[in-house]
């Protein structure tokens, strides 16, 4: 069994990644800065240790009773701890400065809490980081939806620290305060044992069983609720079809923080068997609570945004005809586990019953085929054999012992309070996207994907060897593609790919090599004909590649070591004429150490450089000890500075550099073919060469028809041109001392 550690590493990337749109908008706080500027260490608040024993004690009474949910993992502290009078405050070179403050819970798997108060003004960010450098945000004022107020996920560890950077130009103005601290005793992700908490007869929504219910699983969100509990629902559509995020779930799921609930989509699992981990940073934070009802164990929600296009979530379609259904399905998160799936083809019945929190109107599930509920189920929806929502959980006796009698609030009795929001549209409604027509499948789409192999400069040399990823996007095998490719302005060439290419799968081709004058050139390659038709998207057939060829020309290298504050720092190249080649900055602060090593390709002449600082302090040395230099292949040093420059550095007069083409060779240096004409084989003689590195025959177009390298020692050798077209070639020998030329003539 893997250890612990290793099982971290994966969930930690996952967290890292900016990716809670609609709650967080990048960036890295600077206390993980490993050059940032020297931050006064926080205040630790250190909460008491709880009793996770006690605790999960009541939890399995309860479960035993048939409570559905909200399940719960945390510990909910109490506390008092903001910017007013709380944690400590640097200040910054530039007039930021920046709070921080820790909270440390011994024993928890993870932390979560509330901003009750949460005021940033423009520019301000706020970040969450634990002892490992895992962080969440920036989170700003679009985070909370227009809400004074912020719940903030599950970050794994038992200590985390808070960091709020207040621009100088808005000094005074922020204000965050944290009233609740959730101390988790239970592991809610798994870090340190295997996923699949819940019983062992729950089964994935990846697995087949979920293979008819694609749409409605995308619906599907994990709820933190209170602080310290799981529940599940579900987006639902509405009549103007216009994606607002409705969202129903259960009443016995609401408490008194609901606009703080975070909503977590596709945590799915990727595989079947075994249990993995899907991602947990596709959330969205607050809601409004529209309405809700006892009778029917409802509760319809908004949430505070649209989730993000790339969380690709489907709105689910409703029954409110009361019609009994044949079968049903319930999609949700038991236990606070992965998504799972549950499925009946037994009869379903009306019924009305208590089971704790008040009589409901009720779908009475009397057996689960496939899968089971548990606590954390709770609010989830319920499926017709229609794949229309006809209820919400409200709570029974299920499980994996004994899967039967679970109790779903009526969707049709609750009806009366959701027309308003939902809409007058007839008794069901399809999901957002069903009903849609069936598109005829795509069988010969053959796309270009990328071009490779090319360098954006290419320095002293004019031969190109592009390779491109072509892509099979229809559904049968490809065995054939044609690609036609060429430098914009120039002839076109054509290349005819051959193999076995399945539906989706890509395939890197190296094309034969071009030349490409010296200049900036677009290399346009399009492929056609799959399998000899006619491609039925050509949309996606050309890609194009822009480079610049200087040849004759030079390297020549640019290494400049940053200070502290790299956004002052902007620089130039020009030629002396006041011609910029290259730029570069502003970089980031606080990466003082960092070099950034930039290679130029220049011809023969002399050039100005020009680097400016926006501060007028340099990059030496109160904040970091920065440098340039610039110096030629050879390690020559052109340029340097120790960085006391003030506001700017510039070369006065110009640094020159020659570059050496590549010259002609004299007439002793021989090509001699024989025979010549010829119908195919070329046998070459080198004259006066003392090492060839390449060969290569040209057509009348530009394009290399033949090309070898590596000819070390050889005093002659052999091509077989048999298989080119008749006509007149450029043969040409390439050592360290020059080339030679020769005209050739295939005949037939």
């Amino acid at each position: 069994m893997r250890g612990p550690l290793r099982r971290l590493l994966p969930i930690f990337l996952l967290l890292s990644q900016s990716a809670m749109a609609q709650v967080s908008f990048g960036g890295r706080p600077l206390g993980l800065l490993p050059q940032g500027p020297r931050l006064q260490q926080p205040p630790v608040l250190v909460l008491p240790a709880v009793d996770a024993n006690a605790l999960m004690a009541e939890d399995e009474a309860r479960r035993a009773a048939g409570e559905k949910g909200p399940y719960r993992f945390g510990f909910n502290h109490a506390v008092d701890l903001g910017t007013a009078a709380h944690g400590v405050w640097t200040a910054l070179r530039n007039g930021d400065r920046v709070w921080r403050a820790a909270i440390e819970c011994p024993g928890a798997f993870s932390i979560n809490f509330r901003f009750d108060r949460f005021a940033v003004p423009a520019g301000g960010r706020v970040f969450v980081y634990n002892d490992e450098g895992v962080h969440f945000g920036a989170f700003d004022a679009r985070s909370t939806g227009g809400l004074a107020s912020l719940g903030v996920s599950q970050m794994p560890g038992s200590r985390i620290t808070v960091e709020y950077h207040e621009p100088g130009a808005v000094v005074g103005q922020g204000e965050l305060h944290i009233d609740r601290v959730t101390h988790a005793y239970r592991d809610v992700f798994r870090y340190m044992k295997d996923l699949g908490d819940s019983g062992p007869c729950n089964i994935n929504v990846i697995c087949p069983e979920g293979d008819d219910w694609r749409d409605q699983i995308r619906s599907v969100a994990i709820i933190t609720t209170g602080g310290s509990g799981f529940c599940t629902g579900t987006l639902l559509n509405n009549c103007a079809q216009d994606s607002t995020p409705y969202f129903l779930t259960a009443a016995h799921c609401l408490d008194a923080d609901v606009e703080n609930w975070v909503f977590r989509f596709n945590w799915d699992s990727p595989t079947c068997d075994p249990t993995e981990n899907g991602p947990i940073d596709q959330t969205v934070a607050n809601c409004v609570m529209l309405v809700s009802n006892a009778p029917t164990d409802m509760a319809f929600l908004q949430l505070s945004s649209i989730p993000p296009d790339d969380y690709e979530v489907f709105y689910s379609g409703w029954d409110k005809s009361g019609t009994t259904p044949d079968t049903v399905c319930g999609i949700h998160h038991p236990s606070g586990d992965i998504k799972k799936i549950s499925l009946s083809t037994s009869p379903v019945q009306q019924t009305n019953i208590d089971l704790g929190t008040g009589a409901a109107d009720c779908w009475q599930v009397t057996v689960w085929d496939a899968g089971t509920t548990e606590p954390g189920s709770s609010g989830s929806g319920l499926w017709n054999q229609n794949k229309m929502v006809i209820g919400q959980l409200y709570g029974g006796a299920a499980n994996c012992a004994n899967s039967v009698d679970d109790y779903y609030g009526r969707f049709d009795v609750s009806w009366p309070l959701l027309e308003q929001y939902l809409g007058s549209c007839g008794d069901s409604l399809p999901g957002l996207g069903d009903g849609e027509p069936i598109e005829e499948p795509i069988y010969f789409d053959a796309a270009v994907t990328s071009i490779v192999n090319i360098p954006e400069l290419i320095c002293g040399d004019s031969v190109i060897a592009p390779i491109v990823t072509l892509k099979n996007n229809g559904v049968v095998v490809l065995t054939a593609i044609t690609v036609t490719y060429g430098l914009q302005g120039g002839p076109p060439f054509v290349y005819t790919w051959t193999g076995s290419l399945q539906p989706e799968q890509t395939v890197n081709v190296p094309l034969p090599p071009i030349v490409a004058p010296t200049g900036t050139h677009t290399l346009v390659v399009t492929s056609s004909e799959p399998n000899g038709n006619v491609d039925q998207v050509p949309v996606n057939d050309p890609w194009q590649y822009t480079f610049t060829v200087n040849n004759p020309g030079g390297n020549v290298l640019f290494l400049l070591t940053l200070d502290n504050y790299g956004s002052d720092i902007t620089w130039n190249l020009a030629t002396d004429l006041g011609t910029i080649l290259y730029s570069g900055g502003p970089y980031p602060d606080f990466d003082a150490g960092t070099v950034d090593s930039v290679q130029w390709c220049l011809t023969d002449g002399c050039y100005i450089f020009t680097i400016d600082d926006a501060f007028g302090d340099g990059i030496c040395c109160t904040e970091g000890n920065g440098s340039l230099i610039i110096q030629n292949a050879d390690g020559t040093v052109l340029v340097e500075s120790d960085g006391q420059y003030g506001d700017q550095f510039q070369t006065d007069p110009p640094f020159c550099v020659e570059v050496v083409g590549v010259p002609e060779l004299a007439s002793e240096h021989g090509l001699p073919v024989y025979p010549h004409p010829t119908d195919g084989l070329l046998n070459i003689r080198f004259s006066g060469f003392q090492r060839v590195e390449r060969l290569f025959l040209l057509d009348a177009t530009g394009r290399i028809s033949l090309m070898t390298g590596g000819i070390h020692g050889q005093a002659s050798m052999s091509l077989d041109a048999s298989g080119l077209a008749a006509g007149l070639y450029t043969l040409v020998a390439e050592d360290a001392a020059g080339r030679a030329v020769r005209r050739v003539v295939i005949q037939r």
